[in-house]
């Protein structure tokens, strides 16, 4: 499946059937949901009513506020789980049956960590919406990821920064590289032009900046490497092309990076991507193309890089 008007056809026959059953949970929830708020402002009331004092108001408010909250977390929970299994799931096979999907797993954070895509410290690793397969002849595994580095301050409060969020790829090149090549949204040169592309060539713990010819690539990206001849093997003129198209169809930053006999990317977003609606209905078809366009420019990416194309053999 790889048009809208496919997915249309899909969306009428196949998930409309599963959605009307979900809706009908997600409104069963938000009427919980106020009750559990009534119930929750009305508990002080009659306690204040029939007792006095603040040991009457935790003895009767606290037990019910958190029965309400659990409550109400389980049941949340139930219906996202639900609606992952009944919903994406079946998108991600529409796409492409070899494909198999996870809610609650994610890429192994030993992959993000070689990628050398970000040297900032993190020490909180986080993601959900697993899938894994095979794309033609490539091996392909993605998941939505939130990368922090959390730290407590003086007075025990949790400050946490984000280091990485959005959708983690891994895909097997079939070729095993001697050095690494790291591609980075380039911001500097952008900002601030030649002083820009100085800064660049002193981040000394990126490696060795590798200046390409390609212009509207350079304009894009920023390379690194240990290897200028390795780098410019792999970043064929056809292939900065590719990349230079995928950025675009994004829309978003994009960072890569050729490692052993894998390629890296991770793409920004700034929301939580595959999650259910909640105050909304689930029956309009425009959050279903979203999921859909966002699980495909991950998937796609093995057509968009042309990885299925074995030029080479691994070593």
């Amino acid at each position: 499946m790889k048009t809208i008007e496919e997915l249309k056809a899909y969306y009428e026959t196949d998930l409309l059937p599963i959605l009307r059953v979900l809706d009908r949970d997600r409104k069963k929830i938000l009427y919980r949901l106020f009750l559990g708020i009534l119930l929750s402002a009305v508990a002080p009331i009659i306690s204040l009513y029939f007792f006095f004092g603040p040991v009457s108001l935790m003895v009767i408010c606290f037990p019910v506020w958190i029965g309400v909250i659990i409550y109400l977390a389980i049941s949340i929970g139930s219906y996202k789980k639900s609606f992952k299994v009944g919903i994406i799931e079946q998108i991600v096979r529409a796409i492409d049956p070899n494909l198999s999907y996870n809610a609650s797993k994610a890429v192994d954070k030993a992959h993000f960590k070689h990628s050398e895509l970000f040297k900032n410290s993190w020490n909180e690793y986080k993601g959900d919406d697993y899938v894994q397969g095979m794309v033609g002849k490539t091996s392909l595994e993605f998941s939505e990821l939130h990368v922090q580095h959390v730290s407590t301050d003086s007075e025990g409060r949790r400050r946490a920064s984000t280091v990485f969020r959005g959708l983690y790829l891994v895909a097997d090149f079939n070729k095993s590289f001697k050095g690494k090549t790291v591609i980075l949204p380039d911001t500097a040169e952008k900002l601030l032009g030649s002083i820009g592309s100085m800064l660049q060539s002193w981040n000394v713990t990126r490696g060795e900046l590798i200046k390409m010819e390609d212009v509207a690539f350079e304009k894009e990206f920023v390379v690194y490497g240990d290897d200028q001849i390795e780098a410019r093997y792999i970043l064929s003129t056809s292939l900065m092309e590719r990349i230079v198209a995928y950025k675009k169809k994004s829309n978003r930053p994009v960072r890569l990076s050729f490692i052993g006999n894998n390629v890296h990317v991770a793409i920004s977003y700034k929301k939580s991507l595959f999650e259910p609606r909640i105050f909304r209905s689930l029956l309009s078809f425009k959050p279903i193309q979203e999921y859909f366009e966002d699980l495909s420019l991950a998937i796609d990416l093995v057509e968009d890089l042309n990885l299925n194309t074995r030029i080479w053999t691994k070593d």
